[in-house]
């Protein structure tokens, strides 16, 4: 079998894959390091989806990389512009040649007496095995299943005659001009799917068993584009990235603390873009508070105007079954489509499906604690890259590529074999480790790893708390141990 020895391994090259070797180039430029990515391709999730209107729904200049500012007009972005951004990083920074495509981390077993993790990797051409040694593993492959989404089981599938398909399976060049078409969801992809499919297809129906909240944010943001024309592109981009973190942390921040002001508000913005014929207690009104889901955002108000226009609408109801012409509801009523949409989430997956084994015991993530949102008790010299739920995943992953960058470096002065984070004697407060409402959060939740109650153990899903603990804070504490062989 084939092996090859790195100092750093890294799972996935999306867009945390591509930011964690900036950082691991810059900060520790003698260290190796390959990034094993399945996909054939840079970028991720924006290489993955391909259905119609797909775009962030985060700002770029949060959403961008912390060492490349963002220099196109639109603030919330076309998902081929953001996979042009990332490929860009790649190339520039020299990252793309130390990829290897079209390959798979399917299991790594840390070694005690060797100090190593040696990792299995797949062709996923050719089934042929290979291993990677290295010394330190860093997952960055995101946090769900990119194979399949995740699908209820609807009754009477099998019956429908019409298409189906999942927004993670988008076919290439699909077809649905004068189409009826239902999707099914309320979420992120949902909103995005409805206006942009709307243009083509005769009919749009936006089939939700529950609304979610939904706000109209602008593509372009007027003093951002006001501060690029004037201003060096990296200072623009820090200004407009600040005042956007700054914002967004505000209004997360007043969404916890005066709920009920907050629903109103986006409630009466609902009202006004939609006009007067659309139910919006019924179709825009959840029965929970802001933020215990993540708030949907719409672009420049897209999916009101279509809902307004009659050329897309909303049905709030449960599925009874699919029906051979379209879907039949619990109130009797029936839908009838040639294309269903089963906007309907996804399959949440912990280190990109691989598993994990210290000394060949297995490690189960679900009986770990999570230390600084990106290390796990009992697992050596590992690390992985999950955003936030509240803010752009970006903000997140570039401090935790800076932070192993500190972690190597500090182990690397001392003379440490490897670093581990260690559950204090008396233990911790077990408490779930995303305080979300979320599906796929919830029906993964027995998977997940666990936190405390309390820091380093607990995640406060605040950028500016962890800018400080993760970027100037010593990586020394009572929680981590630093050892050699």
């Amino acid at each position: 079998m084939n092996k090859s020895h790195v100092d750093v391994l890294i799972i996935g090259a999306g867009i945390s894959g591509v930011g964690a070797a900036y950082h691991l180039q810059k900060h520790c430029p003698d260290k190796s390091y390959l990034i094993v990515e399945g996909r054939d391709e840079v970028g991720g999730t924006w290489d993955l989806f391909r259905y119609p209107g797909i775009r962030s729904d985060s700002d770029m200049y949060t959403f961008g990389f912390n060492f490349k500012p963002w220099v196109e007009p639109e603030a919330i972005a076309p998902g081929d512009k953001i996979l042009a951004y990332i490929k860009e990083a790649a190339q520039e920074n020299g990252i793309a040649q130390h990829i290897q495509f079209g390959h798979r981390v399917i299991s790594a077993d840390w070694s005690s007496k060797n100090g190593a993790w040696t990792a299995q990797v797949k062709d996923l051409a050719t089934g042929v095995l290979s291993e990677v040694v290295s010394k330190f593993l860093f997952s960055c492959g995101g946090y769900y299943n990119f194979d399949a989404g995740y699908t209820p089981r609807f009754n009477g599938v099998d019956a429908f005659e019409g298409t189906i398909i999942h927004p993670q399976q988008w076919p290439k060049d699909f077809d649905y001009s004068g189409k009826r078409v239902v999707v099914i969801g309320s979420g992120a992809t949902a909103v995005t799917l409805v206006p942009a499919m709307a243009a083509k297809a005769s009919q749009v129906i936006m089939l939700q068993r529950s609304p979610s909240y939904v706000v109209s944010r602008p593509e372009c943001q007027d003093l951002a584009n006001t501060l690029n024309k004037f201003l060096p592109k990296k200072i623009a981009y820090a200004l407009n990235r600040w005042k956007n973190i700054l914002l967004g942390m505000y209004f997360y921040s007043i969404s916890k603390r005066k709920p009920d002001a907050i629903k109103k508000f986006i409630i009466n913005g609902v009202k006004e873009a939609v006009g007067d014929d659309c139910d919006v207690a019924k179709h825009f009104t959840p029965d929970y508070n802001p933020w215990d889901q993540r708030v949907c955002s719409v672009t420049d108000g897209d999916l009101f105007e279509v809902i307004k226009s009659g050329s897309a609408s909303i049905v709030t109801d449960h599925i009874e079954r699919f029906t051979k012409t379209g879907i039949l509801l619990r109130s009797g009523e029936e839908i009838e489509a040639d294309i269903i949409v089963t906007a309907t989430g996804l399959k949440l997956e912990m280190f990109s499906g691989m598993s994990l084994s210290k000394d060949k015991e297995v490690l189960d993530p679900s009986q770990s604690f999570v230390y600084k949102g990106m290390m796990l008790s009992e697992f050596p010299n590992f690390a992985y890259s999950v955003g936030y739920t509240n803010a752009s995943w970006t903000l997140k992953s570039d401090l935790v590529g800076e932070y192993v960058c500190r972690l190597v470096k500090h182990m690397d002065k001392h003379k440490y074999d490897f670093c581990i984070p260690v559950v204090p004697a008396e233990g911790l407060k077990a408490e779930p480790i995303i305080d979300f409402q979320s599906g796929y959060v919830l029906r993964a939740a027995e998977e997940m790893a666990k936190q405390g109650s309390e820091k380093p153990w607990k995640l406060y899903q605040n950028y500016m708390l962890d800018r400080f603990s993760l970027g100037y804070q010593s990586v020394v504490d009572d929680s981590i141990d630093f050892r050699r062989i």
